[in-house]
């Protein structure tokens, strides 16, 4: 099944900052914001066990169990088993490094086998308190994983988790399945496999409008051609784009930030706001299907819904073009 056909909106929202992401978030601020996020008409949440070691999951699963359950699309992801016992040693989370140091301290194991797959699941439902998932997402395959190991970890997941996940769908217990990544390789990868085939992708960060040519050259096209569809993650690029100071999970470099100067430039001159920009390049390509900010302020849901309504001149593309500030292959919003 398509994902245009199961998501409800052309913007969602990411819950990795309900996992008390970069600081600890107070439950009375999570909670205002989850609620902004539906009396303002968000329908569609994604979350995952690795948000603060299922803190995400959980805080969430709070407010949708006053909603009607087919009022809206959850989605959610495997590849990480939370685990009962408590972390006894430091946490390795690679390049995520200590991303989520104020979630709970749970032990988390990395794990994309047909049981770890079903074992995740078992717990996410347990811990958003529902019966079922819309679409669930392989989450973070070859991340920190270098040379043949990462393939490894892919071949772990085909004839794993991949597997379970189409029986589930073809059997109508989830719409949907894809990969959840922030690389393409290993989307390019699933998507010339014969089987199982994967109905969509979550691609954090890397169609942005910091950081999209590399998505560009191979997977995009792929997925155009094959009719797979894309959800953003990431449109601000871990918050830089949207007054923020982290790229990539980490401080914001100086050329991160002069590049984000020049946009924020432009933007002015044409009276854009930056996360009006962000948003609409995201969704420009046509294998997008939604876009997923995440926020923890209840400010920021009604910013990301009026920047998504937002009237920009497609003189603002045309200059950031010429100042070779998106690629010459990123197609561009209608209005341009």
């Amino acid at each position: 099944m398509s994902l245009g056909n199961v998501l409800p909106d052309r913007i969602g929202f990411g819950t990795a900052p309900m996992g008390n992401m970069f600081r600890a978030v107070p439950d009375d601020e999570v909670t205002a914001t989850l609620d902004a996020a539906w009396e303002q008409g968000i329908r569609f949440y994604d979350t995952a066990p690795l948000y603060g070691a299922g803190l995400a999951e959980i805080r969430l699963g709070k407010m949708l169990s006053h909603k009607p359950r087919d009022e809206y699309v959850l989605s959610t992801k495997v590849g990480r088993v939370i685990l009962e016992e408590v972390e006894s040693s430091s946490r390795d989370l690679g390049e995520k490094g200590a991303l989520f140091e104020h979630g709970r301290p749970n032990k988390i194991l990395h794990e994309w086998t047909a049981d770890a797959t079903e074992r995740s699941i078992e717990g996410s439902l347990k811990r958003l308190g529902t019966n079922r998932l819309d679409v669930v997402w392989v989450h973070d395959i070859a991340q920190d994983f270098h040379g043949d190991l990462w393939l490894n970890k892919f071949e772990e997941a085909r004839t794993g988790a991949f597997r379970v996940l189409s029986r589930l769908r073809d059997e109508g217990v989830i719409k949907a399945w894809g990969l959840g990544v922030n690389r393409t390789e290993p989307i390019e990868l699933a998507l010339a496999l014969d089987e199982p085939q994967p109905d969509g992708f979550l691609l954090a960060g890397r169609y942005t409008l910091l950081d999209h040519e590399h998505a560009l050259q191979r997977l995009l096209p792929m997925a155009e051609e094959q009719n797979v569809d894309m959800v953003v993650g990431g449109p601000y690029s871990s918050g830089i784009l949207a007054g923020g100071t982290h790229f990539e999970y980490q401080d914001a470099p100086p050329h991160i930030i002069e590049r984000v100067h020049r946009i924020k430039d432009i933007a002015q001159q044409h009276g854009v706001s930056i996360k009006a920009a962000a948003l609409h390049f995201s969704l420009a390509h046509p294998v997008s299907a939604a876009v997923i900010p995440g926020a923890t302020k209840p400010s920021r849901i009604a910013e990301d819904l009026t920047a998504l309504h937002e009237p920009i001149p497609a003189g603002f593309w045309h200059e950031l073009r010429e100042n070779k500030l998106v690629s010459p292959l990123a197609p561009l919003p209608n209005d341009a």
